[in-house]
């Protein structure tokens, strides 16, 4: 039987962006998207890495859902936190959305063929931006939420 908490918990989002304007647009995109969500802001790749592994001031934070991460950090960019996320066997399966700052940069991501759900090109277009949101979002009930609460 499916429990209503679970099923309406709100999806845990990191957003790991050092620039103030950017981030801004990404939560008020997820505002006007009304995807019921949780968004924590960390401002580089360092930070990024250790609030995923629940070191020092994060050690009480909750796995993200998702991962929306900006490759031009500060102290580790952001294909070295890809890097470390995916040779991370707790880390491995959180999907990953890059936010890049052009399209011709977003082409170039993808030559490199990194392990991601998606591209997104700052500013964010909120089309595509709550497009792909909502796409993760059915993921997110269908195979994360879902199986959970059938196993239980």
């Amino acid at each position: 039987m499916m429990s209503r908490e679970t099923v309406g918990r709100p999806m845990e989002i990191l957003l790991v962006e050092d620039s103030l304007s950017d981030a801004r647009l990404a939560i008020e995109a997820l505002k006007e998207g009304q995807v019921k969500h949780r968004m924590t802001l960390v401002c580089d790749g360092r930070e990024a890495m250790q609030f995923l592994r629940h070191e020092g001031p994060f050690a009480q934070t909750p796995r993200p859902d998702l991962i929306l991460l900006d490759l031009g950090l500060p102290k580790m960019d952001g294909r070295e936190v890809l890097e470390e996320l995916r040779s991370d066997y707790d880390l491995k399966s959180i999907p990953v959305v890059i936010l890049t700052s052009s399209e011709a940069h977003q082409d170039l991501v993808r030559d490199e063929c990194l392990n991601v759900e998606g591209y997104l090109v700052k500013p964010v277009d909120m089309a595509k931006f709550l497009s792909l949101v909502r796409a993760l979002k059915r993921y997110w009930l269908n195979d994360v939420i879902l199986p959970t609460v059938v196993e239980g």
